[in-house]
């Protein structure tokens, strides 16, 4: 099992699933967690329940679209526990299910702006101050290595941040940081209920059910799912992965 004894993580979206199973796993190795989301309520919540199992993690409180808090959220971290070591820049919203001729350009622009730009500026402001050594990870999606009808932001959005995980890889390959982007496919989520829902109103559960039979696994994802790949990732385990997309799907893209 990887030791994050005196290492830092902070983490986007850490009210999700995937962000607070990755902070508690981190922090159940030792780290230090630093979660930032939008949403106070929900932050609070979640450090209360990390302090009643002894768990060191803490949270800021902003809007990744907006660079002035970006930059707020990574001098929190710093302040608090005097580094970054690994950043899991992982926020991001799925928008709404539209053929692309009726999907709204202001959801188009929201979701690019959150899970692309959110994305961009947490690099832009965590680079000059992640330790050197340091791996962080970008939640992408399997839709930003395929295609799927109805969801043309999202999918366009998951293709970006590969973009941005690669030229990040080649940056920074000579402070030994390690880039890389996960690919989840279904997760048992907030988020896919939304989509389910979407996909056939009022018919959420049929849809669960078709996508659980698609997966070659014949299951959604858990959120541990993710976040053990995840530490992996930030481990010495991982040291030479670099610049590259894994995907954990249950067997989706085979």
């Amino acid at each position: 099992m990887a030791n994050f004894e005196n290492k830092v993580a902070l983490i986007t979206g850490g009210s999700g699933s995937i962000g607070f199973e990755t902070a508690k796993n981190l922090a159940g190795k030792g780290a230090k967690v630093l979660i930032v989301d939008i949403d106070e309520k929900a932050l609070q919540e979640k450090e209360k329940e990390a302090k009643d199992t002894g768990l060191e993690i803490s949270y800021c409180v902003a809007d990744v679209t907006k660079s002035d808090q970006v930059e707020n959220y990574v001098n929190t971290c710093i302040e608090r526990y005097g580094k970054i070591d690994f950043f899991f820049n992982n926020a991001g919203i799925e928008g709404v299910v539209k053929p692309m001729q009726d999907y709204p350009e202001d959801i188009f622009d929201k979701v690019l702006s959150v899970n692309v730009k959110g994305v961009f500026l947490g690099m832009k402001h965590v680079i000059p101050k992640i330790e050197d050594g340091g791996s962080i990870v970008i939640t992408s999606s399997v839709a930003g290595l395929q295609g799927s009808p109805g969801l043309v932001a999202y999918h366009t959005s998951k293709h970006a941040v590969i973009g941005i995980m690669r030229t990040a890889a080649l940056e920074l390959g000579a402070r030994n940081i390690r880039v890389n982007t996960i690919h989840p496919g279904v997760v048992d989520n907030r988020m896919m209920r939304s989509l389910e829902e979407g996909m056939n109103p009022g018919h959420g559960a049929e849809v669960k059910s078709q996508m659980e039979n698609a997966v070659p696994l014949k299951r959604y994802a858990k959120a541990e799912d993710i976040s053990n790949m995840t530490a992996f990732l930030f481990s010495d385990e991982s040291s030479y992965v670099n610049g590259t997309t894994i995907s954990i799907d249950g067997g989706m893209q085979a």
